[in-house]
């Protein structure tokens, strides 16, 4: 059977971002989230939406991409202690000694805030930056040490949707380099994360179309690989539901979630939408 998991990241971002979890679950078909430790609604995410979602899966949104950290990590931080990693930068720092050091110091504190308020079922990082293999390892070990069953393997089948908006979009054409760049580590990191006893998806959507995701592009993403059985493929959206009427790029990703013909076209092809417990 095909399994599908639409997993909201950024969750106590903000209290739009916390209402979108709330709706998206309640109204739509949203089973996963992943919550922000260093999210300004981050308490309000617990204390508020949680309760009201009782099967929902929780997992680690790990950010070492923008905010402040949690811990004193001057190498990943600028003066203000905000975070200002990017991918390559970050691939860049991964051979000396005190970034490791300061990248498990801070994983550590993300994961325990979060062990500390609600049961964890996976973990991944805001921009992808656990994708880079030295980073990867060390997350799989923290998982395995924390009991978190599930991390996320940044992976997505190249595809595109015939839509113009789409194929010219700039964000897509800066996204593709750093998708393929992902890609070249995923098998390697798939093998790593096995080795440490994890579930892991063997496919995603939101990598290439981050910024422009919507129900076409979730589409078109699981139809590229629908043809194989037994798969695992991921959703990653980052929705806001506003209380003022705003069309962005996150409300669009909240409309998704509210799409009755797309819930009906992903189970005629075949996939099983389910949360981060299908084992």
């Amino acid at each position: 059977m095909k399994k599908f998991i639409l997993c909201a990241d950024e969750f106590g971002c903000s209290q739009d971002s916390n209402r979108a979890v709330l709706n998206g679950y309640n109204n739509g078909f949203v089973k996963s989230a992943s919550l922000l430790p260093n999210g300004e609604s981050f308490s309000t995410a617990i204390t508020e939406i949680l309760p009201e979602c009782q099967k929902l899966t929780v997992g680690v949104n790990l950010n070492l991409s923008y905010g402040k950290s949690l811990t004193s990590v001057r190498t990943l931080t600028n003066e203000q202690s905000s975070f200002c990693l990017s991918l390559s930068k970050l691939a860049n720092m991964t051979d000396r000694s005190d970034v490791i050091s300061d990248l498990e110091k801070e994983i550590r504190a993300q994961i325990e805030k979060c062990l500390g308020v609600t049961v964890i079922s996976h973990i991944n990082e805001v921009n992808n930056l656990h994708s880079i293999p030295e980073v990867f390892e060390l997350v799989c070990k923290l998982a395995e040490e924390y009991k978190i069953p599930n991390i996320r393997v940044p992976v997505e089948e190249l595809f595109i949707v015939p839509d113009i908006k789409h194929i010219v979009n700039i964000n897509v054409i800066g996204n593709i380099p750093k998708t393929i760049k992902i890609n070249s580590w995923a098998k390697k990191n798939k093998t790593v994360a096995r080795s440490y006893g994890l579930n892991i998806n063997d496919f995603m959507v939101g990598l290439t179309y981050k910024g422009v995701m919507d129900s076409k592009v979730l589409e078109y993403g699981l139809k590229i690989v629908s043809d194989t059985d037994n798969i695992i493929v991921e959703g990653v959206i980052h929705p806001r539901s506003y209380l003022r009427s705003l069309n962005d790029k996150y409300s669009k990703e909240f409309k998704l979630t509210q799409n009755k013909l797309l819930e009906d076209s992903i189970a005629r092809m075949g996939y099983d939408i389910v949360n981060h417990n299908y084992k």
